[in-house]
């Protein structure tokens, strides 16, 4: 029991900061180009152990009404039934399975990705950028930096509309910032 409680006192929970959050995903399009999008809504909590990072774990949940290209009528079309249907489905969950770890700051993160009531494990490539106070300390505080990627295929979540014209494979790129929870 004491060893468990140690182990547990070396893990932190950190908060995902929204306004250092981004969600980016790219499809090819019929093969003239790549169009993107963001997530502009996140919002989760890392626990981290910096000494054992295999004992970490992720919990995120992404507002899929805030999808937006920058384009309005693709966005409203992005949002409707062919693709996200936020009406039925208004969020994106994903919670980690396990970490491993396979080289300096370099790790495999493994989940479960729950979209449009469909839940698939998935694997995120993830680059730990840096731990340590912000330069707004003591406002701020501690802060943890990643980057992630992976690629998913949305024929999986049942997101079959102008397959295979738009790529069934579709790029995530993420950047996260979070602050240790006071």
């Amino acid at each position: 029991l004491l060893s468990f409680s140690e182990a547990m006192a070396e893990t932190e929970t950190y908060a995902i900061d929204q306004n250092h959050a981004n969600i980016t995903w790219h499809a090819n399009h019929f093969d003239f180009s790549s169009p993107s999008g963001k997530f502009a809504k996140v919002k989760g909590e890392l626990k981290l152990d910096e000494k054992n990072p295999e004992n970490s774990e992720v919990n995120v949940t992404i507002d899929a009404i805030s999808i937006v290209t920058g384009i309005e009528k693709f966005d409203q079309h992005l949002k409707g039934k062919d693709f996200f249907n936020t009406d039925k489905f208004p969020s994106i969950e994903f919670k980690s399975d396990k970490v491993d770890v396979v080289g300096k700051n370099i790790a495999k993160l493994y989940g479960t990705l729950s979209m449009l009531g469909i839940s698939k494990s998935v694997i995120l490539d993830v680059k730990l950028n840096k731990v340590g106070d912000h330069p707004f300390s003591p406002v701020i505080g501690k802060t943890v930096g990643f980057s992630a990627n992976t690629i998913i295929k949305r024929s999986e979540f049942d997101m079959k509309y102008a397959l295979p014209g738009v790529s069934d494979d579709v790029r995530i790129d993420i950047e996260i910032e979070a602050n240790l929870k006071k």
